[in-house]
């Protein structure tokens, strides 16, 4: 009963402030006496315990930013002499928490106040909840002593079996921080106290761990950095010791970039940005990233042909020679390498291979439809100039880094295409194809084909930068070919610099001539067999041309071919044929099976499609070249079918206002035609397209639904030997169209023997073969009445008026 009276009973104690500082109970601390609130608090307790037996108390109070806690220690004076360093001091000894009260008077200088003990205590014995505390909380106090080296701490703390003693022992603990102390001090509660302190430690090692590890890596870095350095340094200094062994440094010339730079064929500009380069390279660390892009750098351009180009071979004659000897047909192309070839020679002969800083290059666009030689022409032209040849496939770039070059500063960064064409090349005027250059795209990235107009532009790419060089590099002398299946997908501004070159496609006597100089050679030695063991007539190689393929180049013959030799390798390996064999046009359908594509004249009348009133053959240009298209056109039962017109067959916004425009001439021009007109204001009108699943567009289809519709309204089917292109106006009037070269070709390979084309394209005609134009007779109109009067199968008594062309 008299603890608990004593806990109960007010003290009255001076204060001693403590300020950002916190003594817990169970501590003892050293205090400085020249302090005046100090001295003036232990006098005061002095004066108060008198000569009495007790020790002197008083009260420690933290004082946080001016504050005073709620909470103090009761504090005894142990001792009062000299400190280490001979000030006079105290040493005090924390005894137990007092919850401050209100002030009152007392002896001394010093502020006094009435307090009450707040220290609580716990039964005997301690439940298993809070002995399982205090084993975790000695436990990871030994965890961070050992840390430390305190072993002899560690044994005093293991002593200490009173929780509240164990919990106030943590004021001793550095790290923790003056609010955490208070919050300590504030907590009357011992078990309470003990899980903060212990949730505090845990804290703290959990922090520590993350220090030590992330101190650890850095350590192990600074390490790696220092070996590498040092070694390096060796390296240096082993190297030194070699060249200067050798004397004359050709043991190490190939890293000796100085002397390969000084040593190199550049011009002028190229040597001062290289020894620039070469500069930063001796001032750089070789820990530096700048260091290995610079070596990179300087290997790159001591690579590249500065001043090595080969002759061309000004033999013309020779030239000519070689294209015709690799490429049957083609004489646009041949003509255009001849004409430069020719220029070349006279301005060499003059002294004129350098005008204004440019060099005689040449930029050729080759469009055509896949399989007419475009690419393999590239290699028989730098064969006839004597030039090294490159191909750059463009199909799919999207990158504008691709050909301009990366930054040096990306990892990994590379010089463009056209760099790398060159230095590939080896010389400065190479031929450098660009392949598929219509199948270029854009993105994000940018836009290759942006890039590519200072490349092809004759007036600026004597001064063509890459990003990746970042000196001028001089195309002037390239000679570049272009190839595209889709002209208008070309972008203009590009299609601008270029010369264009059309290669509209074979004949089927060129395709013979090809299928049989090089086709066949080719395939042979492909099957594994000779010319004397296989012979393809001429009649079969015209069938196969004609009648199994219906194309502008020579891709599929090919394929067919190559089917056809493998078949009779086949049968001689199964003993079904013996060899030597030839392979005449009969004997092809039991090799390889049916023909595809029979022309139309060689059906049966009645089978034809243009047999029955309503259907017209017109021409067409597509991506494969020229192609014949069909028109139908039927009437509506006026009982069932509603009036208007319908178009099927995927046709596109252009092709459909021909449709409405050939409809609205015959409505409002039928009666002149001697038209049943009436029919058309009554029943509805279809027009059909064949092959609907192709999209089609475009003008040239006029002339030939007007002559569909005519025809159904008529009763006089269109003569099946007659096709037709041109696009028509709202008065009748036949209008210019494009790709007549193409459109003739296909009408020539589908036995079409009449072709009808606007007057306006009879300039055109000097481009078809003259073989075709032979065999074909061409009228050139200007109004749809002479169409009409040439295409519909006459009456009665009527002959035609309008006489063909001559071939």
């Amino acid at each position: 009963m008299a603890a608990e009276s004593d806990a109960f009973t007010p003290l009255a104690l001076p204060v001693l402030p403590l300020d950002d500082e916190v003594v817990l109970p169970g501590m003892v601390v050293p205090l400085d006496l020249n302090d005046a609130e100090v001295r003036a608090a232990v006098e005061a307790a002095q004066a108060a315990a008198g000569g009495g037996s007790g020790k002197p108390r008083l009260l420690l109070v933290p004082r946080v930013d001016g504050a005073y806690a709620a909470t103090g220690v009761l504090g005894t004076v142990e001792q009062v002499g000299r400190l280490a360093d001979g000030d006079p001091g105290a040493l005090i000894r924390g005894r137990g928490r007092v919850r401050i009260g209100a002030g009152t008077t007392g002896p001394g200088a010093a502020l006094w106040v009435e307090g009450t003990r707040a220290d609580e205590s716990l039964p005997e014995p301690l439940p298993g909840q809070v002995a399982e505390l205090v084993t975790e909380y000695k436990a990871l106090v030994t965890a961070w002593l050992r840390k430390r080296g305190a072993w002899q701490v560690v044994d005093r703390v293991q002593a200490i079996e009173d929780v509240s003693a164990l919990a106030d022992n943590s004021g001793y603990s550095p790290f923790l921080t003056t609010e955490q102390k208070l919050a300590l001090l504030e907590t009357a509660d011992p078990v309470a106290r003990l899980r903060l302190a212990t949730q505090q430690l845990r804290d703290h090692l959990a922090e520590q761990d993350v220090a030590e590890t992330i101190a650890k890596d850095v350590q192990e870095g600074v390490d790696k950095q220092q070996r590498e350095f040092l070694l390096r340094r060796q390296l240096d200094a082993v190297r030194k010791e070699l060249r200067d062994l050798n004397g004359d440094g050709e043991g190490e010339e190939s890293d000796d970039h100085r002397a390969r730079v000084e040593a190199a064929d550049l011009p002028a500009h190229v040597r001062e940005a290289a020894l620039k380069e070469v500069s930063k390279l001796e001032r750089s660390s070789d820990q530096t990233p700048e260091g290995s892009w610079i070596r990179t750098w300087l290997d790159t351009v001591l690579e590249l042909p500065w001043n090595e180009r080969t002759e061309d071979a000004y033999d013309i004659r020779g030239a000519r020679a070689v294209l015709d000897a690799e490429h049957a047909g083609l004489e646009d192309v041949k003509e255009r390498i001849t004409e430069y070839l020719a220029v070349r020679k006279r301005r060499g002969d003059r002294g004129l291979g350098v005008v204004g800083g440019r060099r005689g290059g040449a930029v050729l666009a080759l469009v055509g439809p896949p399989g007419v030689g475009k690419t393999s022409l590239g290699e028989s032209v730098a064969h006839a100039m004597g030039r090294a040849f490159v191909r750059v496939a463009l199909g799919g770039v999207r990158d504008e880094a691709e050909i301009r070059g990366h930054r040096r500063t990306y990892v990994g960064a590379l010089p463009g295409r056209i760099v790398r064409a060159v230095k590939e090349a080896g010389s400065m005027n190479p031929v450098v194809l660009l392949d598929e250059i219509d199948k270029v795209g854009s993105d994000f990235r940018g836009d290759p084909a942006a890039a590519l107009l200072e490349v092809l532009d004759p007036a600026q790419n004597h001064t063509f930068r890459d990003h990746y060089l970042e000196v001028e590099l001089d195309l002037s002398d390239v000679v570049f070919l272009a190839t595209a299946n889709v002209l208008e997908a070309i972008p203009e501004a590009l299609l601008d610099r270029m010369e264009l070159v059309r290669l509209d496609g074979y004949t089927e006597d060129e395709k013979v001539v090809i299928a049989r100089d090089h086709l066949l050679p080719r395939q042979l030695e492909r099957a594994g067999l000779g010319a004397d063991e296989v012979t393809v007539e001429e009649d079969a190689l015209r069938r196969l041309a004609g009648e199994y393929t219906r194309e502008a180049g020579v891709r599929t013959l090919e394929r067919h071919l190559a089917r056809l030799l493998r078949k009779v390798a086949a049968q001689h390996e199964l003993g079904e044929a013996e060899l030597p064999r030839t392979v005449t046009g009969a004997g092809l359908r039991e090799l390889i099976g049916r023909p595809h594509h029979v022309p139309e004249s060689a059906q049966d009348p009645a089978e034809r499609r243009t047999s029955v009133p309503g259907v017209a053959t017109g021409l067409a240009v597509t991506g494969a070249g020229g192609d014949v298209l069909y028109v139908e056109a039927s009437l509506a039962d006026p009982e069932t079918g509603a009036a208007g017109l319908t178009l099927t067959g995927q046709l596109g916004d252009v092709m459909k206002e021909s449709a409405r425009i050939a409809l609205g001439y015959l409505r409002s021009r039928g009666a002149e035609l001697e038209l049943p007109v009436a029919d058309l204001k009554d029943r509805g009108v279809h027009i059909h397209f064949p092959a609907g699943a192709v999209p089609k567009d475009g003008p040239s289809a006029g002339i030939t639904m007007i002559t569909a519709l005519a025809s159904l309204l008529s009763g006089r089917p269109v003569r099946m030997d007659v096709a037709m292109t041109g696009e028509v106006s709202l008065t009748g009037r036949v209008l210019p169209i494009g790709g007549v070269k193409q459109k003739l070709l296909a009408a020539h390979r589908a036995g079409v023997t009449t072709v009808i084309i606007p007057k306006r394209n009879e300039p055109d005609l000097d481009d078809v073969p003259a073989q075709v134009l032979a065999a074909l007779e061409v009228h050139a109109v200007t109004d749809v009445r002479q169409v009409l009067e040439l295409a519909l199968a006459p009456a009665a008594g009527a002959g035609r008026r309008e006489a063909p062309l001559a071939a």
